[in-house]
């Protein structure tokens, strides 16, 4: 069973149609698509130089642009104690550079939540609360947050939280999808962010 499904329950069921299938992610099912981000923000130039490192993880990036070709592929696994896992790959086709914001699911069973283990190797992880709001759309919303440090993870405080907000839904005129991602700061403001459109990919 889908991760996403077995957290979100009956929820799940309300979704738009084609939200269902995109989020019905398996071992045996995976999912691909292409589009294009009309927008892509990075935050303060200041903040470049650790955006630029994160590259080297796949996680955070400092190029910002319009109207960027874009890839997502998920994948179900098998993690080591036989959990299931989806393993996002997202790429951002910038005219000069290619570049990765690549993450790691779970489920976490006792909070009804999504374990969110960002970039390669692990440098960031979220606890994800998925909502299904009334139209069928969906909206992802972080909660606890860490810094991971090989086997360390060390719990951010709330001025150095990146407060995540993701909106996806599904455009029936168009035949595409549609996402939002917006990454904040209490302090700083808006520290990365995309958004745009995509279509499904035949496997």
């Amino acid at each position: 069973m889908s991760i996403y499904k077995e957290m979100l329950g009956e929820q799940f069921e309300r979704l738009q149609p084609k939200l269902k299938r995109r989020y019905t992610i398996s071992s045996e099912k995976a999912f691909q698509a292409t589009g294009v981000m009309t927008k892509i923000t990075s935050g303060p130039k200041w903040l470049s130089p650790f955006f630029r490192i994160a590259t080297r993880w796949k996680f955070l990036f400092p190029e910002q642009g319009e109207n960027v070709p874009f890839q997502i592929v998920n994948k179900g696994k098998l993690g080591p104690n036989g959990e299931q896992q989806v393993h996002w790959e997202r790429t951002f086709f910038f005219p000069n550079q290619t570049r990765h914001f690549n993450a790691l699911m779970s489920l976490e069973k006792s909070k009804r939540a999504v374990r969110d283990y960002l970039g390669e190797p692990s440098l960031f992880y979220s606890e994800l609360v998925f909502i299904v709001t009334e139209e069928g759309h969906l909206q992802i919303e972080s909660s606890k947050q860490r810094l991971v440090l090989g086997k360390l993870e060390i719990p951010l405080p709330r001025l150095l939280k990146g407060n995540v907000l993701v909106k996806e839904c599904y455009v029936e005129k168009k035949d595409v999808f549609s996402i939002h991602v917006l990454i904040t700061n209490p302090l700083l403001g808006t520290l990365f962010e995309y958004k745009g459109v995509f279509q499904t990919d035949d496997l």
